[in-house]
């Protein structure tokens, strides 16, 4: 009886190699699969350049040029 009981773990135990091999190996194969297909590559994120303009030594900005030639004009017109 101990041979035939021997016997039959042999086999038993070869069967669960065989399928156990086949389960991972199936699994490796889906895991694969479904990170192959999980999605299409996506658009490159482009940060936008940043611009900063200078801003002049005055709060008046072009003024001062025409106001001058005004005063200089006015200036000439009155002698």
């Amino acid at each position: 009886m101990g041979v035939c009981t021997s016997s039959i773990k042999y086999v038993f135990r070869q069967y669960l190699e065989v399928n156990m091999k086949k389960i991972v190996l199936a699994a490796a194969f889906t895991a694969a699969a479904s990170t192959a297909f999980a999605g299409a590559m996506s658009d490159p994120i482009v940060e936008p350049e940043v611009i900063v303009e200078e801003q002049s030594g005055t709060s008046a900005g072009g003024i001062i040029i025409p106001l001058l030639l005004l005063a200089i004009v006015a200036a000439a017109a009155s002698h």
